[in-house]
């Protein structure tokens, strides 16, 4: 039986470039924020390293750049690994599969999301399933508790502007949430493009989808969190299997997010250029562009986020209303990160929506937001397309 508040461990090795003071500071911040009892150490030698490695709880590991205590990845995959600096090469899968993980090129804030990780995996453990055969994919699928009848099921797709250093871990807690409320939770890591380009990313999503919907019970909904909810969207508008596309904060118009130079040029750096330059590629990618998508559709952004994205997600809305699709816009008061914390309101509000439509037929029910949410009004202003 998991306990369902593990005790957690980080532990810092030797020569790890960073405030030991600042490390605790963060990581007691997150152990409150979780409701775990947890400590920091910092081992001195490798022997002292070692011993650290069989804690029988939430381990998260900072191994600082010695070649020996690196090497030990492979042996315990059951710890969370964190590298602050960012890693081109991680280091080689375990022969077991990697339980816990390797998360690098966050900076300090990545250890809030290295302890996040080592929790969740062991409060709701997930079954890991691969769908093709490099090491980025795979899916982190968890079950309900119990089941009664047909089972919805939710495709999980992280963002990070499409960039390697931000992986699936990010979605941990919305898979536990989705989970819990009854669905088939699959939370899904594919290929970046900034290592494998444009077309292997959304070859995977695509391949993913599918094998999460091979013997489906239920309807199927796509969340997408940030650059995911692009990926969501344009992954409605290709397969007729999805019920519901959800975007969470989503990057929905490709052609303006590149000419605004969203995350410093992260737009054209993930799709292989400019707009100018590879139309045809901003054409099947941009979700804006491929109105109507002819899938119910939920778009969710936090007020405090990004202006741009608010902009985008409201235009967006405004569009796809225009063109026919069934679309809920709903914004409430949060951040970027609120849309994937379980104990937001924003959250909780999104969630409702999407337990309904699990539960309904969307073609002839209509996308209601939760009691307590404020969706914005979409009229088309004078002069606003």
């Amino acid at each position: 039986m998991i306990s369902p508040n593990p005790n957690a461990l980080v532990v810092t090795g030797p020569g790890l470039v960073a405030d030991l003071r600042l490390v605790t500071e963060v990581a007691d911040r997150e152990f409150a924020a979780l409701g775990v009892s947890g400590e920091v150490v910092s081992a001195s030698d490798l022997s002292g390293f070692r011993e650290t490695l069989d804690f029988p709880g939430a381990l998260v590991v900072l191994p600082g750049p010695d070649h020996e205590i690196r090497s030990l990845y492979t042996e315990h995959p059951q710890a969370v690994w964190l590298d602050v600096t960012k890693h081109d090469t991680p280091p080689a899968t375990p022969a077991d599969g990697p339980a816990g993980g390797y998360l690098h090129g966050r900076g300090i804030w990545g250890l809030t999301w290295a302890i996040r990780h080592a929790v969740h995996r062991l409060r709701r453990p997930a079954r890991r399933v691969a769908y093709g055969d490099h090491p980025d994919q795979w899916a982190d699928v968890r079950l309900p508790r119990e089941t009664t009848g047909s089972t919805p099921v939710a495709v999980l797709l992280h963002g990070g502007y499409w960039r390697s250093i931000w992986g699936a871990d990010l979605m941990d807690a919305l898979c536990v949430d989705l989970a819990d409320r009854g669905f088939a939770a699959w939370n899904l890591e594919y290929r970046r493009p900034d290592l494998h380009g444009w077309a292997a990313t959304t070859e995977d999503v695509a391949q993913a989808i599918g094998r999460a919907a091979e013997g489906a019970s239920g309807r199927i909904v796509v969340v997408g969190h940030s650059a995911g909810g692009q990926l969501a969207l344009r992954a409605a508008a290709d397969d007729p299997r999805i019920t519901l596309a959800v975007s969470l904060a989503g990057v929905l118009d490709l052609v303006e997010g590149d000419r605004r130079h969203l995350s410093s040029g992260a737009v054209a750096a993930a799709l292989g250029g400019p707009a100018a330059e590879v139309p045809e590629i901003y054409g099947r990618s941009s979700p804006l562009a491929r109105l109507p998508l002819g899938v119910p559709q939920l778009i969710v952004q936090g007020g405090g986020d990004d202006l741009d994205l608010v902009d985008l997600g409201r235009r967006y809305a405004r569009a796809a209303q225009a063109a026919g699709d069934q679309v809920t816009y709903l914004e409430m008061s949060g951040d970027h990160f609120d849309v994937i914390d379980p104990a937001s309101p924003i959250w909780r509000a999104t969630a409702g929506v999407i337990t309904d439509v699990g539960t309904t037929d969307p073609a002839r029910e209509p996308l209601n937001a939760a009691p307590d949410a404020r969706a914005v009004h979409l009229a088309t202003p004078s002069g606003d397309g």
